[in-house]
């Protein structure tokens, strides 16, 4: 990355930022995946219990084995491959309830809305309402003008590669685009737009300027 991008990176960042707060959420730059690591682990609790929602980008900067070296902090984790079905969805259920939810944001617009869009709704659900703290980890090749390319690069990018990533047959991992199917594997059902918050504060955004995630 040249200086150009590093400067564009941490420019954009500090506008977002100030929107952020003006929408009574919290925001903060990390130059690097590894330092963005690092400050969110020192932001969780010791003891406290974290709800681990699906991402690539905190599973890519290794997040999860930082934060299970951590002192005494539960994790709750759906992820886990020796469990069911069953006891993964019991585990999201639990998650809504936890002290802290860990996750990304599929686009973040430069006013500060964050733009989200879920198969069953578990991660918007908890970053709307249920734990007390929400941090999310967003790389700045996320950060979308508007939120009618935030809605777009959902749909047309974001969906089709996790949708991929999930060996699911919906048409979009064939053609690459969302063609607003009717298929049982759809991972398009629910949306999230969050503008703000009454809680001030709740939502942490972690922007990095890095390209994390989809």
């Amino acid at each position: 990355m040249d200086n150009h991008q590093i400067a564009w990176n941490e420019r954009t960042a500090r506008n977002i930022i100030e929107h952020l707060e003006k929408r009574r959420m919290e925001g903060s730059y990390a130059s690097t995946a590894a330092q963005a690591g690092d400050q969110i682990v020192a932001m969780v609790p010791d003891g406290a219990s974290v709800y681990r929602c699906g991402s690539m980008t905190t599973a890519g900067m290794g997040l999860w084995e930082k934060l299970a070296e951590k002192s005494g902090v539960k994790l709750i984790d759906p992820y886990r491959p020796q469990l069911t079905p069953e006891e993964a969805m019991e585990l999201r259920r639990q998650g809504l309830l936890a002290d802290v939810m860990i996750a990304s944001s599929n686009a973040i617009t430069l006013d500060g809305k964050l733009v989200n869009l879920d198969g069953s709704g578990n991660r918007i659900a908890a970053m709307t309402f249920g734990p007390r703290k929400v941090i999310l980890v967003v790389g700045m090749n996320k950060v979308a003008p508007d939120l009618e390319s935030a809605m777009a690069r959902v749909k047309h990018y974001a969906a089709p590669v996790n949708a991929l990533r999930l060996g699911y047959k919906s048409p979009c991992t064939e053609t690459g685009l969302c063609i607003d199917c009717r298929s049982p594997q759809r991972i398009c059902n629910m949306w999230s737009i969050i503008e703000g918050h009454m809680a001030k504060g709740r939502i942490h955004v972690k922007l990095v300027g890095e390209s994390l995630g989809y």
